[in-house]
């Protein structure tokens, strides 16, 4: 089998923690410079691509600029740093609870992103880390959603990455998240959950069709009181907001959940008040460069359960 030649190190340097874009040009006749390219695929406009390239801002794998008349090359490599969007700093600290010369676990916050996409950039976990302990290789081994506080687990050199992302891939994580939720005496647990969920690009909710179970979940009661309850969650598989989706199809959405069991008015920027009620307690695997057996625990509560009133702003 061909192996893929790897890519060139980036020619410029990590701004605010975030890496530049990368570009490679397809194959294909269909423009006659890079710049026809780049105003075809990048959704800026072309003024904004002329604007960059005139500027010097758009470079090649030496770190040259590239000219608006520079003749189409397909396989070539393009790097610019994009606009930072305006966004609001998530009042919140991201903990660092290991670190070695391989990994570092974090205890992420609610309301932070793993990493740089879309209108989240420079406020991600990784962007923050990559600052805040001065390491520019850092990467994430897999993502963790931006309304889930708890663990994630990142790689401090780019070539272990792909080692530390086959455990994920191939189920050799143990996992367990908690929520909390409404109680319902009726609902018989634990329980595994079996079902097919899908997740359309541009729509926000994922959704459970008919078909070949591609999630499962183990749901367990811990405790209750009143009408709440603490539950752990068990994932067996890792389908877009997996557990969410069960939890609404059980009857039980976790509180402060906006997408289940009905899609929300989006909160105004800077407004933190009630995260969603999950989070990711335990991660456990065995080192696969060092051979060493990790068991992390999140010491974070969710607060309501500790403190509902605080957290549902009751009088």
């Amino acid at each position: 089998m061909r192996r893929r030649t790897p890519p060139p190190p980036p020619p410029l340097p990590q701004r605010d923690g975030v890496d530049p874009v990368r570009v490679r040009l397809p194959p294909g006749d269909a423009w006659a410079t890079v710049r026809d390219h780049l105003v075809t695929r990048l959704a800026a406009g072309a003024g904004v691509i002329d604007g960059m390239l005139d500027a010097g801002r758009i470079v090649d794998a030496a770190g040259c600029p590239v000219p608006r008349d520079m003749a189409y090359m397909p396989g070539m490599f393009v790097w610019f740093h994009r606009e930072l969007p305006d966004e609001e700093r998530v009042p919140f600290a991201i903990d660092v609870l290991y670190r070695d010369e391989h990994v570092v676990v974090a205890d992420k916050p609610h309301f932070l992103a793993t990493t740089p996409r879309g209108s989240h950039v420079a406020e991600t976990a990784l962007a923050r880390l990559r600052r805040q302990l001065d390491l520019p290789t850092l990467g994430a081994a897999h993502r963790l959603d931006r309304l889930t506080a708890g663990l994630v687990l990142f790689t401090v050199r780019p070539e272990e990455r792909g080692a530390y992302q086959s455990l994920f891939r191939d189920r050799r994580v143990a996992k367990e998240y908690e929520a909390v939720a409404s109680y319902e005496p009726q609902l018989a647990l634990p329980r595994t959950v079996r079902s097919r969920i899908v997740k359309e690009r541009g729509v926000l909710a994922a959704r459970e069709v008919e078909g070949e179970p591609n999630a499962v979940s183990r749901v367990e009661l811990l405790e209750h009181q009143d009408a709440r309850a603490r539950y752990r969650l068990t994932p067996r598989t890792g389908q877009t907001h997996q557990l969410r989706v069960h939890m609404s199809a059980l009857g039980v959405p976790v509180l402060g959940d906006p997408l289940y069991p009905v899609v929300t008015e989006p909160v105004a920027a800077g407004d933190f008040r009630r995260p969603l009620q999950l989070l990711a307690r335990t991660l456990e695997f065995t080192d696969p460069i060092t051979a060493r057996e990790h068991r992390f625990v999140s010491p974070r509560t969710l607060r309501a359960w500790s403190s509902y009133d605080e957290w549902a702003h009751k009088p």
